[in-house]
Protein backbone atom coordinates (compact mmCIF):
# COMPACT_ATOMS: atom_id res chain seq x y z
CA UNK A 1 0.00 0.00 0.00
CA UNK A 2 1.52 3.27 -1.14
CA UNK A 3 1.08 6.18 1.32
CA UNK A 4 -0.54 8.41 -1.30
CA UNK A 5 -3.30 5.79 -1.79
CA UNK A 6 -4.23 5.54 1.91
CA UNK A 7 -6.78 8.42 1.97
CA UNK A 8 -8.56 7.02 -1.09
CA UNK A 9 -8.67 3.50 0.43
CA UNK A 10 -9.93 4.92 3.72
CA UNK A 11 -12.70 6.76 1.92
CA UNK A 12 -13.71 3.58 0.07
CA UNK A 13 -13.82 1.59 3.31
CA UNK A 14 -15.89 4.29 5.00
CA UNK A 15 -18.32 4.26 2.07
CA UNK A 16 -18.64 0.46 2.26
CA UNK A 17 -19.17 0.62 6.01
CA UNK A 18 -21.86 3.29 5.60
CA UNK A 19 -23.55 1.19 2.90
CA UNK A 20 -23.46 -1.82 5.23
CA UNK A 21 -25.06 0.24 8.00
CA UNK A 22 -27.80 1.35 5.61
CA UNK A 23 -28.37 -2.29 4.58
CA UNK A 24 -28.72 -3.31 8.24
CA UNK A 25 -31.19 -0.48 8.90
CA UNK A 26 -33.19 -1.44 5.81
CA UNK A 27 -33.24 -5.12 6.84
CA UNK A 28 -34.35 -4.17 10.36
CA UNK A 29 -37.12 -2.01 8.89
CA UNK A 30 -38.25 -4.88 6.64
CA UNK A 31 -38.21 -7.26 9.61
CA UNK A 32 -40.29 -4.84 11.68
CA UNK A 33 -42.78 -4.55 8.81
CA UNK A 34 -43.05 -8.35 8.52
CA UNK A 35 -43.58 -8.68 12.28
CA UNK A 36 -46.24 -5.95 12.23
CA UNK A 37 -48.03 -7.57 9.28
CA UNK A 38 -47.99 -10.93 11.09
CA UNK A 39 -49.87 -9.34 14.00
CA UNK A 40 -52.60 -7.78 11.87
CA UNK A 41 -55.75 -9.07 10.24
CA UNK A 42 -55.18 -8.51 6.49
CA UNK A 43 -58.67 -7.10 5.83
CA UNK A 44 -59.33 -4.82 8.80
CA UNK A 45 -55.73 -3.91 9.75
CA UNK A 46 -56.42 -4.40 13.46
CA UNK A 47 -54.82 -7.20 15.51
CA UNK A 48 -55.58 -10.76 14.42
CA UNK A 49 -56.86 -13.67 16.53
CA UNK A 50 -53.39 -15.08 17.18
CA UNK A 51 -52.10 -11.79 18.55
CA UNK A 52 -55.34 -11.33 20.55
CA UNK A 53 -54.78 -14.71 22.22
CA UNK A 54 -51.24 -13.70 23.18
CA UNK A 55 -52.39 -10.26 24.34
CA UNK A 56 -55.18 -11.64 26.52
CA UNK A 57 -52.84 -14.10 28.25
CA UNK A 58 -50.39 -11.27 29.00
CA UNK A 59 -53.17 -8.92 30.15
CA UNK A 60 -54.56 -11.56 32.54
CA UNK A 61 -51.11 -12.23 34.00
CA UNK A 62 -50.57 -8.50 34.50
CA UNK A 63 -54.01 -7.96 36.11
CA UNK A 64 -53.41 -10.91 38.42
CA UNK A 65 -50.01 -9.61 39.47
CA UNK A 66 -50.99 -5.95 39.90
CA UNK A 67 -54.50 -6.67 41.31
CA UNK A 68 -55.96 -4.15 38.86
CA UNK A 69 -59.26 -4.57 36.98
CA UNK A 70 -59.46 -5.94 33.46
CA UNK A 71 -62.48 -6.33 31.21
CA UNK A 72 -63.06 -8.19 27.97
CA UNK A 73 -65.50 -7.11 25.27
CA UNK A 74 -66.84 -9.22 22.41
CA UNK A 75 -69.01 -7.73 19.70
CA UNK A 76 -70.80 -9.30 16.78
CA UNK A 77 -72.30 -7.48 13.79
CA UNK A 78 -76.04 -8.11 13.74
CA UNK A 79 -77.51 -10.00 10.76
CA UNK A 80 -74.20 -9.81 8.91
CA UNK A 81 -74.79 -12.94 6.84
CA UNK A 82 -78.03 -11.49 5.47
CA UNK A 83 -76.25 -8.20 4.70
CA UNK A 84 -73.43 -10.06 2.95
CA UNK A 85 -75.84 -12.20 0.92
CA UNK A 86 -77.88 -9.13 -0.08
CA UNK A 87 -75.12 -6.70 -1.02
CA UNK A 88 -72.15 -8.95 -1.80
CA UNK A 89 -68.84 -9.75 -0.16
CA UNK A 90 -67.05 -6.55 -1.23
CA UNK A 91 -69.65 -4.44 0.55
CA UNK A 92 -69.51 -6.87 3.47
CA UNK A 93 -65.74 -6.32 3.65
CA UNK A 94 -66.37 -2.58 3.68
CA UNK A 95 -68.64 -3.06 6.72
CA UNK A 96 -66.01 -5.16 8.52
CA UNK A 97 -63.39 -2.44 7.96
CA UNK A 98 -65.82 0.23 9.18
CA UNK A 99 -66.60 -1.65 12.40
CA UNK A 100 -62.90 -2.34 13.00
CA UNK A 101 -62.04 1.34 12.53
CA UNK A 102 -64.90 2.41 14.83
CA UNK A 103 -63.80 -0.06 17.51
CA UNK A 104 -60.16 1.00 17.32
CA UNK A 105 -60.95 4.73 17.41
CA UNK A 106 -63.12 4.39 20.52
CA UNK A 107 -60.55 2.67 22.74
CA UNK A 108 -57.25 4.08 23.99
CA UNK A 109 -54.03 3.58 25.90
CA UNK A 110 -53.27 -0.06 26.68
CA UNK A 111 -56.57 -1.28 25.21
CA UNK A 112 -56.32 -3.75 22.33
CA UNK A 113 -58.80 -4.16 19.46
CA UNK A 114 -58.77 -7.38 17.45
CA UNK A 115 -60.76 -9.28 14.86
CA UNK A 116 -61.84 -12.37 16.75
CA UNK A 117 -63.21 -14.22 13.72
CA UNK A 118 -65.69 -13.65 10.89
CA UNK A 119 -67.93 -10.73 11.88
CA UNK A 120 -66.91 -10.94 15.55
CA UNK A 121 -64.48 -8.50 17.17
CA UNK A 122 -62.87 -8.23 20.59
CA UNK A 123 -61.34 -5.59 22.82
CA UNK A 124 -59.10 -6.19 25.83
CA UNK A 125 -59.55 -3.35 28.33
CA UNK A 126 -56.83 -3.32 31.03
CA UNK A 127 -57.41 -1.17 34.13
CA UNK A 128 -61.12 -0.98 33.27
CA UNK A 129 -63.86 -2.36 35.52
CA UNK A 130 -67.21 -3.74 34.34
CA UNK A 131 -69.03 -0.41 34.66
CA UNK A 132 -66.33 1.39 32.67
CA UNK A 133 -66.33 -1.34 30.02
CA UNK A 134 -70.11 -1.02 29.66
CA UNK A 135 -69.72 2.71 28.94
CA UNK A 136 -67.00 2.05 26.35
CA UNK A 137 -69.09 -0.69 24.70
CA UNK A 138 -72.21 1.48 24.52
CA UNK A 139 -70.23 4.34 22.98
CA UNK A 140 -68.96 1.94 20.29
CA UNK A 141 -72.48 0.54 19.77
CA UNK A 142 -73.88 4.05 19.22
CA UNK A 143 -70.99 5.01 16.92
CA UNK A 144 -71.58 1.93 14.73
CA UNK A 145 -75.33 2.53 14.60
CA UNK A 146 -74.86 6.19 13.66
CA UNK A 147 -73.01 5.48 10.43
CA UNK A 148 -75.10 5.36 7.25
CA UNK A 149 -73.64 2.94 4.74
CA UNK A 150 -73.12 3.68 1.06
CA UNK A 151 -72.21 1.18 -1.61
CA UNK A 152 -68.90 2.50 -2.95
CA UNK A 153 -69.44 1.47 -6.56
CA UNK A 154 -72.91 3.08 -6.91
CA UNK A 155 -73.27 5.41 -3.87
CA UNK A 156 -76.49 3.52 -3.15
CA UNK A 157 -77.72 3.92 0.44
CA UNK A 158 -77.63 0.63 2.30
CA UNK A 159 -79.07 1.81 5.61
CA UNK A 160 -77.36 1.25 8.95
CA UNK A 161 -75.83 -1.68 10.75
CA UNK A 162 -75.89 -2.55 14.43
CA UNK A 163 -73.84 -4.76 16.71
CA UNK A 164 -74.40 -6.73 19.91
CA UNK A 165 -71.92 -6.66 22.79
CA UNK A 166 -70.99 -8.91 25.70
CA UNK A 167 -68.62 -7.83 28.48
CA UNK A 168 -67.13 -9.62 31.45
CA UNK A 169 -64.53 -8.71 34.06
CA UNK A 170 -61.44 -10.61 35.18
CA UNK A 171 -61.77 -12.66 38.35
CA UNK A 172 -58.83 -14.14 40.29
CA UNK A 173 -58.08 -17.57 38.89
CA UNK A 174 -59.47 -16.75 35.44
CA UNK A 175 -57.83 -18.29 32.40
CA UNK A 176 -58.22 -16.78 28.93
CA UNK A 177 -60.78 -19.47 28.07
CA UNK A 178 -62.87 -18.93 31.23
CA UNK A 179 -63.03 -15.16 30.68
CA UNK A 180 -63.85 -15.60 26.99
CA UNK A 181 -66.57 -18.12 27.86
CA UNK A 182 -68.31 -15.71 30.28
CA UNK A 183 -68.01 -12.84 27.80
CA UNK A 184 -69.41 -15.03 25.02
CA UNK A 185 -72.43 -15.94 27.19
CA UNK A 186 -73.12 -12.21 27.60
CA UNK A 187 -72.84 -11.69 23.84
CA UNK A 188 -75.26 -14.58 23.23
CA UNK A 189 -77.69 -13.03 25.75
CA UNK A 190 -77.47 -9.67 23.92
CA UNK A 191 -78.36 -11.42 20.65
CA UNK A 192 -81.17 -13.36 22.31
CA UNK A 193 -82.58 -10.19 23.91
CA UNK A 194 -83.05 -8.49 20.54
CA UNK A 195 -79.59 -7.41 19.33
CA UNK A 196 -78.08 -3.90 19.20
CA UNK A 197 -77.39 -3.84 22.93
CA UNK A 198 -74.69 -4.31 25.55
CA UNK A 199 -75.04 -7.07 28.15
CA UNK A 200 -72.55 -7.38 30.99
CA UNK A 201 -72.15 -10.39 33.24
CA UNK A 202 -73.72 -8.33 36.04
CA UNK A 203 -76.99 -8.45 34.09
CA UNK A 204 -76.84 -12.17 33.31
CA UNK A 205 -79.21 -14.57 35.04
CA UNK A 206 -78.22 -18.12 35.96
CA UNK A 207 -79.95 -19.50 32.86
CA UNK A 208 -77.73 -17.38 30.61
CA UNK A 209 -80.40 -14.85 29.65
CA UNK A 210 -80.33 -11.14 30.40
CA UNK A 211 -82.20 -9.78 33.38
CA UNK A 212 -85.26 -7.79 32.34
Amino acid sequence: LRPENAPKLLTTLEQKLEASREDVVALQRDLDDVRREAMLDPLTKIFNRHYFDEGLAKALASANESKTPLSLMLLDIDNFKHFNDTWGHQTGDQVLRLVAMTLKSNIKGKDMAARYGGEEFAAILPETDLKGAAIVADNIRKAIQSKELLKRSTSEKLGRITASFGIAAFRPGDTPSSLIERTDRCLYAAKHAGRNRVISEAELKSDGTAAA
